[in-house]
């Protein structure tokens, strides 16, 4: 693999960009992945992106949370009589609450676990 080098002042700065078939949706989880490893793993970043690897990284951790978030709410449905599906019928405002309080719960975790390591 040859790198091209863009001079910048004094400064040869290496001229990476994704491949075309690259641009894949990597989710939400994927960009807040993408994110992080600019802003704080810099070295990892640069290692993934010149092996390209950065894509297929961004979308397994895309996939690792939306699994880990589907496990998460089922076991909070399950295991709450308050979202069940009669509650939703007699007061749906109660249900979507709650639904929205365990889904910020949810997805708080995988924050902590999944993207932020």
């Amino acid at each position: 693999m040859k790198i091209e080098y863009l001079k910048q002042g004094n400064y040869l700065i290496p001229n990476l960009k994704l491949k075309e078939n690259d641009s894949l949706n990597f989710g939400k989880y994927g960009y807040l992945r993408l994110e992080y490893l600019k802003k704080y793993k810099k070295a990892l970043y640069q290692t993934l992106l010149m092996k390209g690897e950065l894509t297929n990284h961004l979308i397994s951790i895309n996939n690792e949370c939306s699994i880990r978030l589907k496990i998460l709410m089922d076991n909070y449905i399950k295991n709450d009589e308050k979202l069940s599906e009669k509650s939703k019928e007699i007061n749906q405002f109660e249900w979507v609450k709650l639904m929205n309080n365990y889904k910020i719960c949810a997805e708080e975790i995988i924050l902590k676990e999944l993207i932020y390591i």
